[in-house]
Parts: structure tokens; C-alpha cells; sequence
């Protein structure tokens, strides 16, 4: 693997401050929120898909697809998990791998089979609304899809994932277009050896790639940090403007 499965990291977070601006949508009967900009800073003709981790759509990931808006993005965030995404801070011994295999109740998986169509019926949906270039954020869970629909044909022109787990090395191997990636200094999921070997990978793709180390930030930073931490909150700012100004050198 080019980073490893989720563990219980995936889960734990802070809930920042802020009201999303944004509405719900459905996607056919995938549920979705979705944040438009407005104004002259808008980049006609592209869009964000926000692949978001475990928490799904939640405040936190509400608030950065309206600051990709902001930005001039128009973004949408399909809800990955069929109604059954986490609550923040699950409790010890929460088993992160048997809800991915079987969901809440035993019969809502979260694998790739099941995923792989939503992230089709957004890509397919925001195609249908007259968007011609495609770019994907993709935060730890969500990191992976957003791997997985950048080879050729697939969807996603450019991507940024935070913190990603779960990618094969063959998923990273296979894309086609520019990808950056925002590393934790402490990931127990993409730590050093994942990074370097991940690198390789991208040399050999010949795509356009950018990896950025945070110091002192862990596993989620750029999504769940206690923003009264400097460190964690300018790490977070940063990596989130990684995420725009590779869009903005890419995908417009």
C-alpha cells in the first residue's frame, strides 16, 4: 500500500466554529452539500468534488467546501456513506474496520465497491451540469476515491489529497494528471516510509506532483485540529491553501 487502512485517528477531531453558507442537494438519492461562489472570482466551467473522511458532511468539511467557493470553486460533497457516516470521537475500542466492512447494523458497507458509484454518479452529475474540468480534495477516507478517479477517462483531473489512507500503490501508480499531497509529520497511516515510497511512485508516473510535510500536526490535521493550537491552525490554513493554489496553477 501506498498508505495504510484507517485506524481509530481517523475518528478523533475538534469541531471548528463557523456557519456553512451552503445547501443540501440529492444527487439522484445520494445527498449532497453543495457551496457556489459568487461574485467575479469564479472559475467558469470547473468544480471541487469534496471527498470527505469518515465524519462525511459534517461542520468542519461544510466549511472548507464553502471557503473552496470562496475561492472561486464551485464544490459539491456527495455523502460517501449512505446515511451511516460517524459521529466525531468515537469511543475506545470502536472498531473502525468492521464498520468500514459492514457498516452500522451490519448490512451498509463502506468498500470500494460500494463507494466507487457515488463518486461516479457525482462525477456524472457534475458533467451533466456543464462542468468540463474536474479536480478532487480527498481527506483521509476520501483520499483514496479521489486517487482512484485520476487515472485517464475516470473523471478527476487534478487532486489533493490530506493525510490519505487506504490507497493502493497501484491506485497512485495509475493516475493521469497532477496530484499534491499534505503529509502529517506524526501518521501512524502515511508515515516517513509511505511518503518515500509514494514519491517513487510519482517520479515514475511523470505527473506533475507536489508531497508537503507539516511539523508538529498529526494524522487529520488539515480537517479536525484544535485551531487554538498555533501550530495545528496554521498548518491547517496552510495546507488548505496548498490545496488552492495547486487548483489554481492545474485545474483553471
Amino acid at each position: 500500500m501506498a498508505s495504510n487502512p484507517p485506524a481509530q485517528c481517523c475518528t478523533v477531531g475538534v469541531k471548528h466554529e463557523g456557519e456553512p453558507t451552503g445547501k443540501s442537494i440529492k444527487i439522484g438519492s445520494i445527498e449532497a452539500y453543495v457551496a457556489e461562489p459568487t461574485g467575479k472570482n469564479i472559475h467558469k466551467g470547473t468544480a471541487i468534488l469534496y471527498l470527505p473522511d469518515v465524519i462525511g458532511i459534517w461542520q468542519n468539511s461544510q466549511l472548507m467546501a464553502d471557503q473552496l467557493a470562496v475561492n472561486g470553486y464551485y464544490t459539491i460533497i456527495p455523502d460517501l456513506f449512505n446515511g451511516d457516516a460517524l459521529k466525531l470521537n468515537r469511543p475506545a475500542g470502536f472498531n473502525l474496520m468492521e464498520w468500514l466492512a459492514k457498516g452500522t447494523g451490519g448490512n451498509n458497507p463502506h468498500t470500494y465497491e460500494y463507494v466507487d458509484p457515488i463518486v461516479e454518479k457525482s462525477i456524472a452529475w457534475l458533467k451533466e451540469q456543464g462542468f468540463k474540468k474536474i479536480g478532487s480534495v480527498g481527506y483521509c477516507f476520501g483520499a483514496k476515491y479521489t486517487i482512484r478517479f485520476m487515472p485517464k477517462g475516470k473523471g478527476i483531473d487534478v487532486g489533493y489529497v490530506a493525510h490519505p489512507s487506504f490507497v493502493e500503490e497501484s491506485e497512485l501508480a495509475a493516475i493521469s494528471g497532477p496530484l499534491s499531497i499534505a503529509a502529517a509529520e506524526t501518521d501512524q497511516i502515511f508515515p516517513a516510509e509511505k511518503r518515500h515510497k509514494s514519491e517513487t511512485i510519482l517520479i515514475e508516473t511523470k505527473q506533475p506532483y507536489q508531497i508537503n510535510l507539516y511539523s508538529g500536526v498529526s494524522h487529520g490535521f488539515s480537517i479536525r485540529c484544535d485551531t487554538s493550537k498555533k501550530i495545528e491552525k496554521f498548518s491547517k490554513e496552510q495546507a488548505f491553501l496548498q490545496a488552492v493554489t495547486w487548483f489554481d496553477e492545474h485545474l483553471v
